[in-house]
Order: structure tokens, then C-alpha cells, then sequence
């Protein structure tokens, strides 16, 4: 009969018929045979994600009073671990009157899988404590809970206990110490794991690639893969996923090239993932045409390289119909995300287009029951540059979590919708509430002040930012400032302060300055800022001629107003066109 009973459950674990696995195991007494028969039950109820059933395996252990063995305690842990039930699985770790190397790995392999990384590291000193030696694959999870916590300190000393052990040369230990050391920043270290290894498997390959690729390495990783192409080691699609990853910027596209004709090279094409990643690389160099070219060859039409499609044109700011009509599509076969909700209400805020904005408001209240905070910050921004600053304020009261980010995009709104007061209270209320403002928080406060006539306390802020919260001024802030002072009509206070940070080599700061002299017509400043602009830092800017020539213009220098017009006449250069946009509703 138990012959038979074991015989039956192992046909039906091979068939993977969970159910009726559990059904004939419930029907018979629990006896000491029964080890094996519980353990391939558990087994497969967490490779078929079956919770239900694998507890009412374990409560039918408890009620018949059936003693646990360490092998059918320690499969109890992984499978609540699998299911992230770390409270269960620590209870059953604890009533456990003899542990094991496995049994120790199980909970701490589970801490680590479910980003308890504290913990798993506290169950490594335990361990280690009650002296027993770890394997392989204890050191494997207590390294990646160390580079998950960006915990060098602690990756080092784990180190220290490889090396005392026979596990130093073990590849799994070694690419878990490459993967700590790369992304923590130490890639001297890295390096140096990496040449010391004696053999050196694709992993170990793909974590040094990946390693350079975290560190924004691009010619480093590829110098490496390259290598790894001499040494006879194929490469597969994490190797081309690392490499990507590492390439951004228009100085990238030739590098995306190449590598997309590796991965034609070796067969990779059709692989969606890389499909996606290729996408990505692509947009991320400014390359729309190749992202499209790439996407419009896959079979299968994914969300992944939708959004990075959409986020692509989103950022271009051009070709917008083809993102309207991508989202359409998209939202026709298949669930929308945050992260492509984000992509589309941006699209919104360049185009001000309101009445668009307002259904992915109510599409994304249709999926979330409360917003998502990127998407939030999406909405304040698309309100506020609508010009409906209120529907603004309205999503930020709404908005159950907030971060620097949402009080800073309604300060901005705020500012430049006229409201600078209502941006002043609201930075006081941020800082009642513990939050500490960033440095686009107070270039939002100064731009706010500098368009609202508000220059007592323009001033305040920057001295706030630069004395009580320590932020370095960047050339923006500046900017920002010499606009203020120069709007208040402190011309003066403006242009000392321009010499004073050296601002000769920066158009924008001396473009504010040489507006502000247009707008209180003093020449003599006027002509001083106009040649630095004009002979040095930026003569190909039409604006400049204009505000120069307004200037003469307005004092009655009709001689240097007209030679100012034939300078930028004799340069051949005009005016550049504007346009607007319109939207019309039936």
C-alpha cells in the first residue's frame, strides 16, 4: 500500500496534477514514510504558485501531529519564502530542533529574494555565529542582499570569509562578488575578481559588462565584450542587454549600430527582449527613425517597447500624431501601465492639449484607485502648463503620497501662471511638512519672484538655498537671479553680479541682463552687455540684435540702431519664425 501510495504520487507529480496529488495524500494517514510524499507536493504547489494547496498540506501535517524531518521543514521555508510569507517561514525555521547549511541558505536565500536584505544579513551573522560554514549559495544571497543595499562595507567582509574558505574560486561566488563590487562603483575591484578567476563562464562575462554598463562605461563594457568575443565565449541576449543599457546620448548611435548588427550577427532578432532594449538604445540616442524601424518588425507588439516608443516622441517633442496614434492602438489590445500614462500626459503638457489630458486623467482613475505618484506629478505639470492651475492643486490634494518632485512641479506651476504668493506658501508648507526642497525646487521658487514682482523675497529664497540648505548655485540659478534683479529694476546690483560670477562665457545670463537694459532703456549698459553677447558668446542669436538695436533705438540713436540692423543683416541673419497652436472643439 505505501508502495503504491508513493508510486501514484510520483506519477501524478510528474503529470503535474497538483490537485489530485493533494487529495490522495489527504486521504491517508500521515506515517514516518510520508517524508517523501509531502516533500514532492510542496514542491510542485510552488512551481505551479499554488499557496492554498501548500498550506493545506502543511496544516494537515500539524493536525496529525506529524513530526517534521529537516528536509520537509527546510522545503516548508522555501516554499513560504517562494510565496513572500517570511513571517511563516521564519516560524517554521525556528521550531526546527536541527538546522542545516540548506535550511540556513533557504531562509536567508528568501530574505534576500524578497528585498528583506537587512534581515538576510542578520541571518548570516546568526550563522555565522553559531559556527556553521556557509555554501556556495549562502555567500551567492548574502552578496546580492550587500549590492542591494549598496553595502560595500559589509560585501568586503563576507569577502574576507570567501577567501578563508574553499569557495573562493567557485564561478557563482566570484560573479556574485564582480555584480557587488561594479554596482557599488568599485570596478578596480571588479576588475581584479574578474582577472583572478580561472575559468570564466557567460555569466561571470555578462556581470562584468552589466557592471560597466551600471556605471555608465559604455567604451569599457564594450572593449570587454569584444574580449569575451576573442576568448571563444558566445555571447546571449542579457550580454547585448548590458551593452545597450550603457549607451546614451547622440555620440551613441554608431556604438547602437554596431551592436544591432551583432545581434543580427548571431541570430538574436527576433528575441522580444532585445527587440525592446533595442528600441530603448535607439530613442535614448535621438535616433527615432532606427526605433521605429525596429519596432515596426516586431511580430509581437509589447508594452515595454510601446512606451519606449511613445516616451521617445514624447521627449523629440515631434511627430506627436504617430504617439496619439500608437497609444490608440496599444489601448485596444492590451492594459495600460503608469510608466506609459506618464509618457502620454508629458506629450499632453507640450501640446497643451486639455481635453486629451483629462481622459488619461480619468483612464488612469479607471485602473488605479489612487494615483500613482509619477503619474501625479505628470498631471500637476500637464494642468499647470494648460493654464488650469486649480485641476492642478486639485491632483496634488489628492495625491495620498507625495514627493519632492509633486510640490515642486505645483511651485512651478504656481510661478509661472502668475501665482507667486500662492508658490511662496506653498514652499513654507513643504518645509513645515519635513521635506527638504532640491535645487529645481528654489529654481522654480526664483522664477516665480522673478515673474511676480515679488524681489524681497526672490532673494530670501537663493539665500535660504545657498545658507540653510547648502545647495550649490548652478548657472541657471543665476540666471534666475540676474532676471529678478534686473525685472526689480536693481540694473546695478544685476550687473555687479554678473561680473562677479564670471557669467561672460553664459548667453542666458547675459541675455536676461541686455533685456532687462531694453525694458529700462540704459544705454550705456545696454551696449557694454550687447558687445559681450554679440563679439563673444553668442553672434548668431537674432534676439540680441533686436534688444540692442531697441535699445539705441528708444534713446534716439537711430545711426547705431540701423547699424546694429545692418550687422545682423550683413551675417545673414533673420528672426526666427513662431507658431502657435490652436485647438479647435466641435
Amino acid at each position: 500500500m505505501n508502495l503504491q501510495l508513493n508510486s501514484l504520487i510520483d506519477s501524478l507529480w510528474h503529470s503535474r496534477k497538483l490537485g489530485e496529488a493533494v487529495k490522495l495524500a489527504l486521504s491517508h494517514v500521515s506515517e514516518p514514510h510520508h517524508y517523501s510524499v509531502y516533500s514532492k507536493i510542496l514542491q510542485l504547489c510552488t512551481g505551479l504558485k499554488s499557496i492554498k494547496y501548500g498550506k493545506l498540506i502543511h496544516r494537515h501535517i500539524i493536525t496529525d501531529g506529524f513530526p517534521c524531518n529537516t528536509c520537509l521543514n527546510t522545503r516548508l521555508i522555501i516554499f513560504y519564502s517562494k510565496f513572500g510569507e517570511m513571517e511563516s517561514a521564519r516560524k517554521v525555521f525556528d521550531r526546527m530542533s536541527e538546522r542545516t547549511v540548506v535550511a540556513w541558505t533557504a531562509l536567508l536565500s528568501g530574505y534576500s529574494q524578497n528585498a528583506e536584505y537587512h534581515e538576510a544579513l542578520r541571518v548570516f551573522s546568526a550563522m555565522h555565529a553559531e559556527g556553521m560554514k556557509a555554501n556556495q549559495f549562502t555567500y551567492g544571497s548574502v552578496l546580492r542582499a550587500c549590492t542591494h543595499l549598496s553595502s560595500l562595507e559589509s560585501g568586503k567582509q563576507i569577502q574576507s570569509c570567501v577567501h578563508k574558505g574553499r569557495f573562493v574560486n567557485n564561478l557563482f561566488v566570484q560573479s556574485a562578488l564582480i555584480d557587488l563590487h561594479s554596482k557599488c562603483g568599485n570596478m578596480e575591484d571588479a576588475c581584479s575578481v574578474f582577472e583572478s578567476m580561472e575559468t570564466r563562464d557567460l555569466v561571470s562575462w555578462n556581470t562584468m559588462i552589466g557592471g560597466y554598463a551600471a556605471q555608465g562605461l559604455n567604451d569599457n563594457a564594450i572593449l570587454v565584450f569584444l574580449r569575451m568575443l576573442r576568448e571563444g565565449m558566445l555571447p546571449d541576449s542579457f550580454t547585448f542587454g548590458g551593452l545597450l543599457r550603457a549607451i546614451v546620448g547622440s555620440d551613441g548611435l554608431a556604438k547602437v549600430n554596431t551592436i544591432h548588427g551583432y545581434i543580427l550577427q548571431f541570430s538574436l532578432g527576433s528575441h522580444e527582449f532585445l527587440s525592446g532594449s533595442l528600441i530603448d538604445a535607439y530613442v535614448k540616442c535621438g535616433s527615432m527613425y532606427n526605433a521605429n524601424c525596429v519596432y515596426n518588425t516586431r511580430q509581437n507588439k509589447d508594452l515595454v517597447s510601446c512606451t519606449a516608443l511613445i516616451k521617445g516622441y514624447a521627449s523629440e517633442g515631434t511627430n506627436i500624431t504617430r504617439a496619439l496614434h500608437l497609444f490608440k492602438d496599444l489601448q485596444r489590445n492590451m492594459a495600460i501601465d503608469g510608466m506609459l500614462l506618464c509618457s502620454m500626459i508629458n506629450i499632453c503638457a507640450k501640446i497643451a492639449s486639455l481635453s486629451l489630458g483629462r481622459q488619461l486623467h480619468a483612464n488612469s482613475l479607471k485602473f488605479q484607485n489612487q494615483l500613482d505618484v509619477a503619474v501625479g506629478n505628470a498631471l500637476i505639470d500637464m494642468y499647470s502648463k494648460s493654464g488650469v492651475i486649480q485641476d492642478a492643486k486639485r491632483v496634488f490634494d489628492e495625491m495620498e503620497v507625495k514627493n519632492v518632485i509633486s510640490w515642486t512641479s505645483l511651485i512651478n506651476g504656481y510661478g509661472k501662471n502668475g501665482y507667486g504668493r500662492e508658490a511662496l506658501t506653498l514652499y513654507v508648507k513643504m518645509e513645515n511638512e519635513g521635506l527638504k526642497p532640491n535645487d529645481v525646487t528654489f529654481l522654480s521658487l526664483l522664477f516665480a519672484c522673478s515673474h511676480n514682482g515679488l524681489t524681497r523675497e526672490g532673494l530670501q529664497c537663493f539665500n535660504d538655498m545657498v545658507q540653510r540648505h547648502e545647495i550649490l548655485p548652478r548657472v541657471e540659478h543665476y540666471y534666475c537671479l540676474v532676471d529678478h534683479l534686473a525685472r526689480g529694476g536693481r540694473l546695478e546690483e544685476a550687473y555687479d553680479l554678473v561680473c562677479k560670477i564670471e557669467a561672460d562665457s553664459d548667453a542666458s545670463v547675459l541675455g536676461a541682463m541686455l533685456g532687462a537694459c531694453s525694458t529700462y532703456e540704459n544705454v550705456n549698459m545696454g551696449r557694454n552687455v550687447g558687445r559681450r553677447l554679440l563679439f563673444g558668446v553668442e553672434t548668431e542669436n537674432p534676439a540680441n540684435y533686436v534688444a540692442l538695436s531697441s535699445i539705441y533705438a528708444g534713446a534716439g540713436l537711430w545711426r547705431n540702431a540701423m547699424e546694429m540692423r545692418m550687422l545682423m543683416k550683413k551675417n545673414t541673419i533673420s528672426k526666427y519664425p513662431r507658431y502657435s497652436l490652436c485647438q479647435l472643439t466641435s
